[in-house]
């Protein structure tokens, strides 16, 4: 199904147009509920610390998690104490939970597993940002909140909008959900703080991001392995937004891929799943994958941890804005309006 979804979005598919229509009711609901809380009818929350949206126009992955990754280490070494709320995609779950080392991803959503695992930042996940942004100023010690997706989620009041974006498949075919990937039309960009572009060739006033691979890693705990290096043959298996970006990572890394598996982003696994592609042969996945796959992990299975990099300039400018938020709301009084 997501192979025909991204032929229909990135293609030249003629389904498209019979979405089309869809696609002209999402665009009159979601402007008309943005409208509501542009007049003051729908009320939005301000919290009494510097909040950052991270998030993107498009549906499906971009890099918004290696961002966050990313702009928590940042504000941490300028001594900040950030925390993040999530929604939790692919999982039920009905009020706010505070992340713990005992969750899993099936619990709190893979992402969220993820974040938690790498950096231990205090993290609520929950389906309604507000509630959870309320849940994490009560239960941590957070003076800047960061909000894993949420762009159009304007309930939460934020004071800086980061939007990601796929530099190899930019917007697709320009077309609102379904007949296309756009939450909201090209004109939102033009609306946040930043604007990075992950991959491909960034465009004017976009700033340049790239996912570095760092190392690869067991996903079995306590595994002491000595990990496949570049010129050995591989498989590789990837349950993202773009599995094509991770094969290609890979190649340019000197792996010889034997055999690729695209599987559904946030798709959930089993053992049965993931022990067909591969008896022998070092399998290789994201490291998303591997956080869903830590119970049943074999000796031959390792995951590629990345990391986000983006200039000087864009810390300085992030920097400023977070220290200008802070002073703003000293001595305001903040909750719902």
């Amino acid at each position: 199904m997501q192979a025909l979804v991204h032929q229909i979005w990135y293609g030249k598919h003629w389904l498209k147009w019979l979405l089309w229509p869809l696609s002209g009711l999402f665009w009159l609901i979601s402007g008309v509920r943005r409208a509501l809380f542009a007049l003051g009818i729908k009320s939005v929350f301000y919290a009494p610390v510097p909040v950052i949206v991270v998030g993107n126009i498009t549906a499906g992955g971009s890099g918004k998690t290696p961002t966050v990754l990313y702009l928590i280490e940042l504000l941490r070494t300028a001594g900040y104490r950030p925390g993040v709320i999530s929604r939790g995609y692919g999982v039920h779950i009905e009020a706010p939970i505070r992340v713990a080392p005992s969750h899993t991803s099936a619990q709190v959503g893979d992402e969220p597993a993820m974040i938690f695992a790498r950096c231990s930042v205090p993290m609520v996940v929950g389906p309604n940002r507000v509630a959870a942004a309320k849940t994490l100023l009560a239960c941590g010690d957070v003076d800047v909140i960061i909000c894993d997706d949420g762009l159009q989620h304007y309930a939460l009041g934020r004071n800086i909008e980061i939007a990601v974006i796929d530099g190899e498949r930019r917007l697709g075919n320009g077309l609102l959900i379904p007949a296309g990937p756009l939450r909201e039309g090209s004109w939102r960009l033009e609306t946040v703080d930043f604007r990075l572009c992950n991959g491909g060739q960034a465009g004017i006033q976009e700033i340049a991001m790239s996912l570095n691979p760092a190392r690869l890693l067991p996903v079995q705990s306590g595994n002491d392995a000595v990990p496949p290096k570049a010129g050995e043959t591989v498989v590789a298996m990837a349950g993202i937004g773009n599995p094509g970006r991770f094969f290609a990572t890979l190649i340019e890394q000197g792996f010889r891929l034997a055999k690729t598996k695209a599987f559904d982003d946030h798709q959930p696994f089993t053992a049965t799943d993931i022990d067909s592609l591969s008896t022998v042969q070092p399998l290789l996945m994201t490291e998303k994958d591997a956080i869903k796959c830590r119970g049943f992990a074999k000796q031959h299975w390792w995951y590629l941890a990345v990391d986000a990099k983006l200039g000087p300039d864009f810390d300085t400018q992030l920097l400023q804005k977070v220290a200008a938020a802070k002073a703003g709301k000293q001595g305001n009084t903040h909750g719902v309006r």
